[in-house]
């Protein structure tokens, strides 16, 4: 089969479309034909040499597919060959075809394209486990998006905003606060000209936020810190801003805040199994109406690779960047 590999770690000229060995399904496992994959920023951290895989996971990228089943392993159950599917991986998706656990497998709805379905797997599940799970976002309640353009940060506006909470959605264009308003986002932040933790405490009278949706980590922790709510959650999904700041955790305490990290890859198995099952019960009918839909900037076919993490370093998209495979 054809694949995307890292000729070594660096840039992304280090990718290069070859010939790789044909996966084979294990136990309880599905073999997949992937028609579509997406980008995430762990694929350029890991191109880079920064983000290995975990251990068992193929070194080829990809953290997401949709495509259509083509053998079941043994033991496998609970999909058919020849079904639409898609599902979060460990790795692997930049190829023609991949092994995934067959409790993993999500239906794609009728209405989805596989460019649509793959955008939706890493995106959706993240945020959903960042917003509902860690931080229990409930109806009436505020939350800080920021990134709000991005994969994960547009699944969360949509899902913030379909629950019922309120929305404040920060990016660094005009263009991307108005897909977050296109969205559902109530108030719009440009971060390169206006300061968000203060804008948060005015739009709530001064009480501030219930959730924090961060991709930044240690650079905002202080802005944070003063603009959630007592008893607020700040659930932190990536570190752009560096990984070590300083907490005082008398202010922690006294205001009841939380500072929750969350990570999918490296996740258990078992877990990724609950958080997809949870994700088929509560958010994949919104896709089957229309109510929810995913994001895309661009499609690229699979050996324009290079093209697309470019596009996504220059942090020019707008929603989740697609390949295209077969």
């Amino acid at each position: 089969m054809r694949a995307i590999v890292i000729k070594e770690p660096g840039g992304p000229e280090q990718l290069e479309l070859r010939e790789v060995a044909n996966p084979r399904p294990g136990e309880g496992e599905l073999l997949v034909e992937v028609r579509a994959t997406a980008l995430n920023r762990a694929d350029l951290l890991q191109r880079r040499g920064l983000y290995p895989p975990p251990a068992g996971a193929t070194d080829i990228l990809g953290l997401e597919c949709a495509g259509v089943v083509r053998e079941l392993g043994p033991g496998a159950s609970g999909a058919a060959v020849g079904q639409r599917v898609m599902a979060l991986l460990p790795g692997g998706g930049y190829a023609e075809q991949v092994t995934l656990p067959a409790a993993m497998a999500i239906p794609i709805p009728e209405r989805l394209s596989f460019e649509e379905a793959a955008a939706i797997p890493e995106a959706f599940l993240t945020a959903r486990e960042a917003l509902f799970t860690l931080g229990r976002l409930a109806p009436g309640e505020t939350a800080l998006i920021h990134a709000a353009a991005g994969g994960v940060g547009s699944a969360a506006v949509e899902l913030a905003h379909r629950h019922g909470a309120r929305v404040i959605a920060t990016a660094g264009s005009a263009e991307k606060l108005a897909l977050a308003r296109e969205l559902g986002a109530g108030t719009l932040v440009n971060y390169r000209t206006e300061d968000f933790s203060d804008r948060a405490r005015s739009v709530t009278g001064g009480r501030g936020v219930d959730v924090v949706v961060d991709f930044i980590g240690a650079s905002y922790w202080p802005a944070h810190a003063a603009c959630m709510a007592d008893g607020g959650r700040c659930v932190v999904v990536g570190v752009l801003g560096g990984a070590k700041a300083t907490v005082n955790l008398g202010a922690l305490l006294a205001r009841r805040h939380q500072l929750l990290g969350l990570v999918m890859r490296s996740r258990s198995v078992t877990d990724k199994i609950a958080i997809t099952r949870a994700f088929i019960r509560e958010s994949l009918p919104g896709f089957a109406t229309g109510a929810l839909r995913p994001v895309i900037d661009r499609v690229f076919p699979l050996a324009e690779a290079r093209l697309a993490h470019e596009r996504m370093e220059r942090n020019d998209n707008l929603g989740k960047i697609v390949l295209s495979i077969g």
